[in-house]
């Protein structure tokens, strides 16, 4: 079993950053590959990244590629997600996920999710 925890959600105004955590406890994350996804209201929830635990390999959304990076500190336990340039249309919710099996892109292959934190973008 493993609980994670996301934080540095905010408010921010257009073309600015924010720095996403998500911190696990239980079971080692640094076993899973750690996702993040993000969902608006009435949407479906929506890839955005994911990092590998043994290789460090990235995968990002094209509505992201460029703008986001995500990186992992296995030692802690924890993934990032730094969001650069952010755009009023990256407003959602943002969860960070531990992938069991599958391909990374969809969610049904997470096992394991946080409770979300909350990013608006303001224009």
């Amino acid at each position: 079993q493993v609980q994670l925890v996301e934080s540095g959600g905010g408010l921010v105004q257009a073309g600015g950053s924010l720095r996403l955590s998500c911190t696990a406890s239980g079971r080692t994350f640094s076993m899973y590959t750690g996702g993040w996804f993000r969902q608006t209201p009435g949407k479906e929830r929506e890839f955005v990244s994911a990092i590998r635990w043994s290789d460090m390999l990235t995968y990002y959304a094209d509505s992201v590629k460029g703008r986001f990076t995500i990186s992992r500190d296995n030692a802690k336990n924890t993934v990032y997600l730094q969001m650069n340039s952010l755009k009023p249309e990256d407003t959602a919710v943002y969860y960070c996920a531990a992938h069991f099996r599958g391909s990374y892109y969809s969610d049904s292959s997470y096992d394991y999710w946080g409770q979300g934190t909350q990013v608006t973008v303001s224009s």
